[in-house]
């Protein structure tokens, strides 16, 4: 029996895909969690074999969740559901330890399939973002994306500062060497790149 955890912050999507997978053969969905702190605490009680991870979480996004949990709880592969199909994402999840990356659109079937790969000790991309794998890197280091981050989500220069217990100054230079890595006219400019390549 596969035991399956499900993560998904929109509830229709996740009793729709518990519905879907715990109706299959040798399945069986032991836990829910609607954010990323909720699906750590859930595998650390349930230790199921698979976790459906959606990439956008609050709280902590399914790729940090994923990459904790190979490193915490490497018993518990996981599969990343989405409706991204940003190819930086998919870089982002493989090297985070994720064994899959499926975009929302799949046929259940063929999620049910993936699980039982991975279950097994394989892998499942999606056909649409084969080749992906290798896209391009960002150029931007972790901690110019994380200000670049913040700022997407709307925190000003002090704020951000705030955040990371850094001076204004710092947060400024790193916002200016992020819009100029990344060819951008403005702060926009660059989350909106950032954003397109999966680099956030």
């Amino acid at each position: 029996m596969i035991r399956m955890l499900v993560v998904d912050d929109h509830d229709v999507v996740r009793s729709g895909l518990t519905g879907l997978l715990a109706a299959e053969l040798g399945m069986e969905v032991v836990g829910q969690a609607a954010d990323g702190p909720a699906a750590l605490t859930e595998a650390g009680r349930l230790h199921p074999d698979v976790a459906l991870l959606d990439v956008d979480l609050p709280g902590l996004d399914g790729i940090a969740v994923a990459d904790r949990l190979a490193r915490t709880l490497p018993s518990c592969r996981t599969l990343m559901l989405t409706a991204l199909d940003r190819p930086g994402h998919l870089r982002r999840a493989l090297a985070a330890g994720a064994s899959g990356y499926l975009l929302k659109s799949t046929p259940a079937a063929q999620i049910a399939d993936a699980v039982r790969r991975i279950a097994a000790g394989g892998r499942a991309i999606d056909p649409r973002m084969r080749g992906e794998e290798r896209a391009t890197p960002s150029p931007l280091t972790e901690k110019e994306a994380e200000a670049l981050r913040l700022a997407a989500a709307g925190a000003h220069s002090r704020e951000i500062a705030a955040d990371l217990f850094l001076s204004v100054g710092t947060v400024r230079n790193r916002l200016s060497s992020a819009i100029g890595k990344l060819h951008a006219r403005t702060l926009v400019d660059a989350v909106r790149i950032a954003t397109h390549h999966g680099w956030l």
